[in-house]
């Protein structure tokens, strides 16, 4: 045993009762997803990109691509590029503030993408028929019961319920609490993913044995040898704590800013600076809300950008869920998949 006794040491079970058993729990998530293992690469905007994408697929996962600020004619492109490097099904997440979103989805349509995952909020008039009008299954974030069972109505396929320990955009509540709020009410009547927080294959276990159908994993997957991101970057997250990464704090309760959870930097400290300017100008009446909410989106996206493509680990942001303290090395995204995947196997063969 390791640590204080309470996590069995994952062990191979290849062709085991624990996988046989871990198979059945995923089986609707792998119906639903077309992959070999229920498990979602998180869109990482930066990150989750035409690399890693197909890597997790190819891995037997399912990969993700992060549209975040992308132009149509640059998602066009990543998609592209994506299908060049698997034949098998990926996904793209695609944020409901975007100002081009109806040409994002057109963008999806014309490769035939099978999966749109829709973030950032309640999604606009159209876009759930649109996306599904053209043959893609909806996959939404659900941070409330109430919302779930609106999205449920409103046509999503599926859901992802994600807690306040993942990085980057987090909402107040946690992944457990959300995980016993919304599973027990709608897991028999959608597909339900549970991301947050999520480190090791006995999480993943849990989450199957409460009813979820997989799980979404973001930062385990930063520091795999196919991810781009910088090296800076991922010494960042090797060194890293859980207690590292915190979010970020809202300066003017006016402003409606999303929390950021990030690694602790300088950073944070330029964010409250943009918050203050960006509060001014709302009191100028140069700017709408709508128009501030977006500025405070290109600012992360500039400030992640650093951090990932340049290397600058200060003043750039460096997005983080609090399970980065499992990241302990560099690694191939087979050998994550496959150890979690017996982790998990592992710890469901220990209940007997």
């Amino acid at each position: 045993m390791s640590g204080e006794g309470l996590i069995a040491d994952p062990r191979p079970v290849h062709a085991s009762v624990g996988h046989t058993r871990l198979k059945e729990l995923m089986h609707r998530g792998t119906e639903f997803l077309g992959s070999e293992v229920a498990i979602m690469g998180g869109a990482m905007s930066w990150v989750s990109e035409r690399h890693l994408v197909s890597a997790i697929s190819n891995a037997g996962g399912f990969g993700v691509i992060a549209c975040g600020a992308m132009t149509p004619e640059l998602l066009d492109t990543e998609i592209a590029e994506t299908k060049t490097r698997t034949s098998r099904p990926f996904g793209v997440n695609l944020i409901t503030m975007h100002p081009q979103l109806g040409e994002l989805i057109d963008v999806c349509a014309k490769h035939e993408v099978g999966h749109v995952v829709l973030a950032g909020g309640l999604p606009p008039g159209g876009a759930i028929e649109r996306i599904k009008g053209n043959g893609a299954k909806l996959v939404c974030f659900a941070p409330a019961l109430a919302l779930a069972k609106k999205l449920m109505r409103s046509g999503a396929d599926a859901l992802v319920i994600e807690g306040m320990e993942a990085g980057g955009h987090i909402g107040p509540v946690s992944t457990s609490v959300l995980a016993q709020e919304i599973l027990p009410n709608v897991s028999k009547d959608i597909p339900v993913f549970v991301a947050g927080g999520i480190g090791r294959g006995e999480a993943i276990a849990a989450y199957l044995e409460m009813g979820a159908v997989g799980v979404q994993l973001g930062t385990r997957f930063v520091c795999a040898t196919e991810s781009i991101a910088h090296a800076n970057f991922k010494k960042a997250f090797i060194r890293a704590s859980a207690r590292d990464a915190i979010p970020s704090v809202q300066i003017d309760p006016r402003l409606p800013v999303i929390p950021v959870r990030a690694l602790k930097n300088r950073e944070m400290v330029n964010f409250a600076a943009k918050q203050r300017d960006v509060a001014d100008l709302l009191d100028k009446g140069e700017i709408e809300m709508a128009e501030a909410q977006l500025q405070i989106e290109h600012y992360w996206a500039g400030a992640l950008r650093r951090a990932v493509i340049d290397g600058d680990v200060e003043s750039g942001s460096v997005m983080a869920g609090q399970s980065v303290g499992m990241v302990t090395r560099e690694e191939p995204v087979a050998a994550i998949i496959r150890e979690l995947v017996d982790e998990a196997a592992a710890a469901l063969e220990s209940r007997g």
